[in-house]
């Protein structure tokens, strides 16, 4: 029997938990709800890939309280979510990882989705934020044209973590559903698109591409390119991310999945030219290189944009920080990260 409460969700003054939100996308929400007035925010995290340092500078907020949990240990997610509003769930396995632990990484994807939902009931949560990804989509050749939330998945030569990846999330989707049309638990899935921004991770591909171009042109060296540049990347900048966690909590969508991408897409060549130029070196070409076969990375295929049209129906968003404003800051914020560390 469904619930009959609304699913909309007021931030201020409410109680609310991330869980991964000492990643890069967590702290950046907890800071997000933070602004809007919640009265408590709890950051769940066992800091297996998230860092203490991501979540520095909010910790000493008297409202945030850091709870050292494990999504797989469902006691510990129970007692982590007595008396909260909402949910804003994060904590994943992502495609390197998977490569590394496929085993654990299938555990943490789908059997810590379905904990976080059975907590969700059992704590007669209002809502739940899941975060999915674009890579519910595959890879390939097959991924082509406008993506919307309709297109199929294509698996076909992609690296199997990436695989296992794209097919949990999928997975972890329909967890949520389930339990909606069963119990009438509240949901908002987003997807995705590759993320970047301050207190950036080191554990998405795709995006280590900014991180790396920079530091070859700091050294002196032309930054590379895989290929002959050609590939789409659709990008999204972290603190647009954080507003559409809250944006799909104070919603009236539930039972919904929709794309959050950036506001346009960009070829590696681009993307890696514009890195060189923010970083002061305009005139550094990059190098074409050939790819590695023994080394896992996620390539788009054909040319395609990620639509996030849907999003700006159900929850009202839509991305604001444009990629080059977005680079802007966040390679500034490498700078002042590198000068503090070579400082001390």
């Amino acid at each position: 029997m469904k619930e009959k409460h609304t699913p909309s969700v007021r931030i201020s003054g409410g109680r609310f938990m991330v869980i991964g939100g000492a990643s890069l996308v967590g702290s950046a929400t907890v800071e997000e709800l933070l602004r809007c007035g919640a009265s408590e925010v709890r950051l769940f995290d066992n800091f297996s890939f998230g860092s203490s340092d991501a979540i520095s500078h909010i910790i000493s907020d008297p409202r945030v309280t850091v709870v050292s949990g494990d999504i797989l240990r469902l006691p510990q997610l129970l007692a982590a979510a007595e008396g909260l509003d909402g949910i804003v769930h994060l904590a994943a396995f992502m495609t390197l990882s998977m490569d590394q632990d496929p085993w654990t990484g299938l555990n943490v994807n789908i059997q810590g989705v379905q904990n976080v939902v059975e907590a969700c009931r059992a704590c007669k949560i209002r809502k739940l934020i899941f975060a999915s990804s674009n890579a519910v989509y595959g890879y390939g050749e097959s991924v082509k044209g406008d993506l919307v939330e309709t297109t199929p998945f294509h698996s076909v030569g992609a690296p199997p973590a990436a695989i296992l990846y794209g097919a949990s999330k999928i997975i972890g989707e329909q967890i949520c559903r389930h339990a909606y049309q069963k119990h009438g638990q509240h949901y908002v899935v987003l997807r995705y698109s590759t993320v970047y921004g301050e207190r950036q991770h080191y554990r998405a591909a795709n995006a280590l591409y900014i991180v790396e171009t920079q530091d070859a042109v700091k050294k002196g060296y032309r930054p590379k390119v895989v290929g002959d540049g050609s590939e789409t990347k659709h990008f999204v900048y972290v603190g647009d991310l954080a507003r559409a966690n809250r944006m799909a909590l104070e919603s009236d969508a539930t039972d919904v999945v929709v794309n959050t991408s950036g506001p346009e897409p960009i070829t590696t060549l681009e993307l890696v030219r514009l890195v060189a130029d923010l970083s002061g070196r305009p005139d550094m070409e990059p190098e074409l290189v050939r790819p590695d076969p023994g080394k896992v990375r996620l390539t788009s295929g054909g040319a395609f944009r990620i639509d996030h049209a849907a999003a700006k129906n159900a929850i009202g968003w839509a991305p604001e920080v444009s990629m080059r404003e977005g680079l802007k800051r966040f390679l500034a914020w490498r700078d002042r990260t590198e000068e503090k560390i070579s400082q001390s």
